[in-house]
């Protein structure tokens, strides 16, 4: 009767578990949805207006979602995509490889084969998609949480930092196409499941199933996968070579997801196979840092990308979120304990101490836990990178989120605690119990009354987003460009045109692609201190017919002066002159943008102006040059 009982009991929770992970993921999709749909006036928008809604360059992985959906066969769609000329002018490229086009083939295939042109627009279901990712996303973390600590309120405790932390947990709320919206809700499954793995928690072929599903889908979509499965591996490998739990990863996952990428090369010289063959690590380092310092990149390309806001440290503000939302501080408190449990099991290892297999409560050695070793090794070296680049925030908040929650949730980190205290007036069992129920109740409950009003405002005063400048130049490229029209302009308003209009362009917002970036460094020319026959020879060179200026571009004023593109133009281009301190941009040329407005010789002998307004000058790049004095 008692196993009966126990066992109808353990039901219960896993079921009420399950019940509340499932509703935390489906509430904050319909949150990200109605607060998308406020934000932008989502649903009174006509089409091209909801189209540049997706902003930074990221509505043209939507593009081929449309182009899929467009096609006469799903089987003709990916052909005319593995073969594209109408993209770049001048060449033909795989786009499904270059761009990890993946989401959108399988979001368009599955539109297609269940009917769903009947009962919502194509739009809306890749939206809600990606809001469904995220779903499935915080789903993960939550049953992360509850592994670890063996309640699911660390679960809820996890949801609600993570939703509070939004801007520094996910990008989805302003540029929902990005690849890693699409990836990172995999691998925070497939953190799960190993987490699960470790634990022996969950059924081991469970785990190991969704590890490599996950593991290669997770490759498919995002070109820096396997990146950040280098730094997985290699808190795996420190799991080893301590000899805390014997590690069986993915082995497959890249041979596969190398079949799958056409044979991409990327994947062969990634980090994390490179550990996987051993000696090839070194090499692969000694390679990549060859090629930069022989300049691999131009110094435009090379700085450009270090000034992206992704490659920049973070600023104080992230910890200052962090901390006013609690979790920072508990999230110290909960990795010192961890870190130096972990220190002491490293110890005893070392020491000959073999590991002990089944842990109780009142042994307080919460480090002897595989599930926490690993996640202990996991957040230092993310937190590690994330104090590097700003763009890490987003692989490391999350879990931050998830690990602070379970500390403080879990009767083994306080039970770990009062051992180390030797406490003896009040039995530490009873009073870790206490605490680990107290302790998040009360944040629970402060984080309620604080910021659930601040959630419910989001959803009831939002600004209306709005850009008629770009409306009216879209509006003007469809109705008076010819169709075979080649754009040049910089790669995030490319991506706009070609989201947009479909017309071809000189380059894309893809910053993984030396060949691309070098493109994007010609066309930038414009905003540099060159001649107006310069400028055309380029162009020219590229097949434009019209060039976009951008007002924000060639006037932008920035207290970071030196990554300012015309900043970056001035130095790659060697018109830069240090004076007593101070740098000086000097050509005997003008800055072509602001020249050309002028509207004389010899700028119109080569452009003439086609249309404008406040925020673009659109110059057709003549055919015929007329020289007029």
């Amino acid at each position: 009767i008692s196993f009966s009982t126990g066992f109808l009991q353990c039901l219960v929770r896993v079921f009420f578990g399950c019940l509340a992970a499932v509703a935390c993921g489906m509430l904050y999709a319909v949150y990200l949805s109605t607060y998308h749909d406020r934000k932008f006036w989502f649903s009174t928008r006509q089409e091209l207006e909801r189209e540049i809604t997706f902003q930074e360059g990221s509505g043209l992985y939507y593009y081929y979602y449309k182009h899929m959906l467009t096609a006469p066969s799903f089987e003709r769609g990916l052909y005319e995509l593995t073969i594209d000329n109408k993209t770049v002018s001048g060449e033909t490229i795989n786009i499904v490889e270059r761009l990890s086009l993946y989401p959108e083939l399988i979001t368009s295939f599955v539109y297609r084969i269940t009917s769903s042109q009947d009962v919502v627009e194509p739009i809306y279901f890749y939206i809600g998609a990606v809001f469904g990712l995220q779903a499935v996303y915080v789903t993960a973390l939550f049953v992360c949480s509850w592994v670890m600590s063996g309640t699911w309120v660390a679960g809820m405790l996890a949801v609600a930092w993570y939703v509070i932390n939004r801007p520094d947990t996910t990008k989805v709320d302003h540029a929902i196409p990005l690849r890693d919206n699409w990836a990172l809700p995999y691998f925070s499954c497939q953190v799960a499941a190993l987490t699960g793995f470790l634990s022996n928690k969950i059924s081991s072929m469970f785990c190991y199933l969704t590890m490599s599903a996950t593991t290669v889908t997770f490759l498919l979509v995002w070109e820096h996968s396997h990146y950040v499965l280098f730094i997985q591996g290699l808190c795996l490998f420190l799991l080893d070579s301590f000899d805390l739990v014997p590690p069986r990863k993915v082995k497959y996952s890249l041979f596969l997801a190398y079949l799958f990428q056409f044979q991409n090369p990327a994947l062969l010289s990634s980090p994390l196979l490179s550990l996987l063959i051993g000696s090839v690590l070194a090499r692969y380092f000694q390679v990549e840092l060859e090629c930069f310092l022989s300049s691999c990149f131009s110094d435009f390309v090379t700085n450009f990308l270090l000034c992206q806001e992704s490659f920049q440290a973070p600023s104080q503000d992230l910890f200052l979120r962090l901390t006013q939302a609690s979790v920072l501080p508990f999230y110290f408190l909960v990795l010192a304990v961890c870190l130096l449990s972990t220190l002491q099991t490293i110890y005893r290892r070392l020491s000959g101490q073999p590991m002990t297999t089944n842990l109780r409560l009142e042994d307080g050695r919460i480090g002897e836990q595989p599930e926490v070793i690993y996640h202990v090794f996991h957040t230092l070296l993310f937190g590690g990178l994330a104090l590097l680049f700003d763009g890490m925030k987003y692989l490391w908040t999350p879990y931050v989120c998830m690990f602070t929650a379970f500390g403080v949730c879990s009767p083994d980190l306080w039970m770990t605690v009062f051992k180390w205290l030797k406490l003896k007036s009040i039995h530490p069992v009873v009073l870790s119990l206490i605490l680990s129920t107290a302790v998040p109740t009360i944040i629970g409950f402060s984080l309620w009354r604080e910021y659930c009003p601040r959630v419910l405002a989001e959803l009831s005063d939002l600004p209306e987003f709005y850009d008629p400048d770009t409306v009216e130049l879209i509006s003007w490229i469809r109705s008076q460009a010819p169709v075979a029209a080649v754009f040049a302009g910089s790669p995030q308003m490319l991506g706009m045109v070609k989201l947009c209009s479909g017309a071809a362009v000189t380059s894309l917002p893809l910053y993984s692609d030396i060949n691309l970036l070098r493109r994007t460094e010609d066309t930038y020319q414009v905003y540099a201190m060159r001649s107006a026959e310069d400028v055309y020879k380029i162009l020219t060179s590229q097949k434009t017919n019209y060039v976009i200026i951008e007002e924000s571009i060639c006037n932008e004023l920035s207290l970071n002066k030196g990554c300012r593109i015309k900043d970056l133009l001035d130095i790659a281009n060697g018109h830069v002159v240090y004076d007593k301190g101070e740098i000086y941009s000097f050509s005997k040329h003008g800055r072509f943008c602001q020249e050309i407005k002028l509207n004389y010789s010899p700028y119109t002998n080569y452009f003439t102006r086609v249309f404008w307004n406040r925020s673009y000058h659109v110059y057709k790049v003549n055919s015929v040059i007329s020289f007029q004095y």
